[in-house]
């Protein structure tokens, strides 16, 4: 089997750092700071490119060895792929302007106790996360035309309508870690058209149905921000304070 380092294009705000320690290992660092300014490093795939021509499909093998500086970093750090459904950090940093799209991904996921990423009341939706996203490719213009539904989200007694209205589109599988983040680990994912496959330490912790539409990118990643839509309350989103600086190291290889 053929294994190759995939090009990886950088994207970081001020201050943050992605550094390439050697061939296909990268560190990702964000500065110290307050609340109310985003922070992001990453790596990915899918800059300028049409959300109907990202690069991979199934079947794909992706090995990862990484470590963070700190077991609970606020905000969001993870690897995997996605269909960059949002145009990239839900409005708070600079993405591609493309219209939104409901989300396909598989990757591992690292989201903070502010966040709450989970449609679903029976899925962990915080903590160091093994996940899954498969979402119908509908046009853009239907979903534009459907955008105002979108207000059920921020209205107190309405956003759990909305919740339940995105899980009749948006199926989700997810299994939380329970790890050592800041010590080194291998993590695999197979992408297959029906299954996915997510281990740690050559360990399987997540083997599901719920396999996300092709195409889709890769995406590496640092930040401090959140968002939350709790079976309780209404969508919330925004940055994090994080005291010290962060970093994120990993290597990524694709077969």
């Amino acid at each position: 089997m053929h294994t190759s380092v995939p090009l990886l294009k950088t994207r970081q705000t001020t201050g943050a750092l992605v550094t390439e320690l050697s061939s296909g290992t990268w560190q990702l660092g964000i500065p110290a700071g307050p609340k109310g300014r985003y922070r992001l490093a990453q790596l990915d795939d899918y800059s300028a490119v049409p959300r109907a021509r990202l690069p991979w499909q199934p079947p794909l093998h992706i090995s990862v060895n990484a470590r963070v500086s700190t077991q609970d970093l606020p905000g969001t750090w993870g690897f995997g792929l996605w269909n960059d459904p949002f145009s990239l950090s839900l409005g708070l940093g600079g993405g591609e302007r493309r219209f939104p799209a409901l989300p396909n991904a598989a990757w591992f996921f690292y989201a903070s106790p502010a966040n709450y990423l989970s449609f679903r009341n029976d899925l962990p939706a915080q903590g160091f996360l093994a996940a899954t996203f498969r979402s119908p490719h509908f046009p853009a213009a239907l979903l534009a035309l459907a955008a105002p539904l979108g207000a059920l989200l921020v209205v107190p007694g309405l956003a759990q309508l909305g919740r339940w209205l995105l899980r009749k589109f948006i199926k989700q599988s997810a299994h939380q870690i329970e790890t050592n983040v800041t010590a080194w680990h291998a993590y695999e994912l197979d992408w297959l058209a029906d299954r996915v496959q997510m281990s740690v330490d050559g360990c399987l912790v997540l083997d599901t149905s719920v396999s996300p539409l092709a195409p889709l990118s890769l995406v590496l990643w640092i930040d401090n921000q959140y968002a939350a839509l709790p079976p309780r309350g209404i969508l919330a989103y925004g940055t994090l304070p994080n005291p010290e600086p962060a970093w994120l190291e990993l290597s990524i290889f694709i077969s």
